[in-house]
């Protein structure tokens, strides 16, 4: 707030140093007074206010007409407001240090402001069975990481935090919906059950996209079976859960493994695992979005750390989303065009593989094995040997 109060007395008092503020924006200063001021006083300057070109002190106008321009967009604003701000201003000539004060201020509010928004849409989307409300929300959060990056002059890139939450996966997750923990264990008795169902949903599904923790472990013990090229069932299922340690640690039982394949319904491994993505999809969104409203609230944390440390909590999202546009992309057709003549290989290529296969001159080809002579007829006798 008295970053906000100095640049506005800095720039009431000297109009010039407008030209060292221009990649400040009204809508960077938090009250909307402040706004509306530094709005008018902007305006005068494009309008070519008369105070600008006046060689003597500068005139009271120049004040005056600030505080009635500004006042057409809100209200209590006078003049005695105006001189407050003044009487507040140490140095006129730190007015781009006091505007950068406010850049900063502006980038924290920002962030935390898209990363609620983020999280907003993520829950709506849970509730409808969506996702396409929280990507929107997730690009636009992206754009504007880059523009203030841009605007704090610093290279947008993903930088993980040193310390705290690294990324959205370090964040408990919410209580699951019943439909969601259900979808997972169709899912999973569809894949014990009908052979060859992995292979519809292992390239994009991963075992942290199952809310149930349990079920992730399940699906990776499916997994690895699918990946070692042996068969999928409930025995073997069941014995790669005991090798993998799942049922000494009390994570899953042998009964509780019956009775989630003994209760699969008819239905596509391809569409289960489609619902289990979008739930995993709009969970991350919000795990992202929490994560980076923490960042944001973080005030030893500079602009540039910011910008990056939650350019960075975004990419579970990122990765999310690249594997739910593989799950609902059909595969394109193969196409099978006739096979173009084989152009001929240059004479220099020909010359050179000839000469590599062409035995050279005065080599003879190897005897057979059984006309070869044996070692002591070839070798000459040692000196002092019979």
């Amino acid at each position: 707030m008295s970053a906000e109060q100095a640049v506005l007395g800095a720039v009431l008092l000297d109009p010039e140093q407008l030209t060292h503020l221009e990649w400040l924006a009204a809508d960077h200063f938090y009250r909307p007074v402040h706004q509306a001021l530094f709005d008018a006083l902007r305006k005068l300057r494009n309008d070519g206010h008369p105070a600008l070109s006046a060689d003597s002190p500068l005139p009271l106008s120049w004040v005056t007409d600030a505080v009635g321009e500004a006042g057409q967009h809100v209200r209590g604003l006078t003049a005695a407001f105006a001189h407050t701000l003044i009487q507040v201003c140490p140095r006129t000539e730190h007015a781009p240090v006091y505007g950068r004060m406010v850049l900063e201020g502006a980038i924290h509010r920002t962030v935390a402001q898209h990363a609620i928004r983020l999280h907003q849409a993520a829950r709506a989307d849970a509730v409808q069975s969506e996702v396409e409300g929280a990507l929107r929300t997730a690009d636009v959060l992206t754009g504007v990481l880059t523009d203030l990056a841009r605007r704090w002059g610093t290279d947008p890139r993903p930088v993980p935090p040193t310390a705290g939450p690294s990324a959205a996966t370090d964040i408990t997750p919410p209580e699951q919906s019943g439909q969601v923990a259900e979808d997972e264990r169709f899912l999973l008795a569809v894949l014990a059950e009908q052979p060859g169902a992995m292979a519809e949903v292992v390239a994009w599904l991963r075992p942290r996209d199952f809310a149930d923790p349990t079920h992730g472990q399940l699906y990776r013990c499916l997994g690895a079976l699918h990946h070692r090229g042996e068969p999928i069932d409930r025995i073997t299922l069941l014995w790669e859960a005991q090798r993998r340690g799942l049922l000494a640690d009390g994570t899953v039982s042998s009964e509780q493994l019956t009775a989630l394949c003994d209760g699969m319904a008819p239905g596509s491994a391809d569409w289960f695992g489609r619902r289990v993505m979008r739930s995993s999809v709009t969970r991350t969104a919000a795990a992202s979005a929490r994560a980076i409203r923490t960042l944001a609230q973080d005030e030893v944390l500079g602009p540039g750390r910011l910008i990056n440390h939650a350019l960075h909590a975004l990419g579970p999202l990122v990765e999310a989303r690249t594997r739910w546009a593989t799950a609902n992309s059909s595969p394109a057709p193969k196409a099978t065009p006739s096979a173009p003549p084989a152009a001929e290989p240059p004479p220099d290529r020909v010359k050179a593989a000839r000469a590599r296969s062409t035995p050279r001159p005065g080599a003879s080809h190897p005897a057979p094995a059984s006309r070869l002579p044996t070692l002591s007829a070839t070798r000459p006798p040692s000196r002092g040997h019979p």
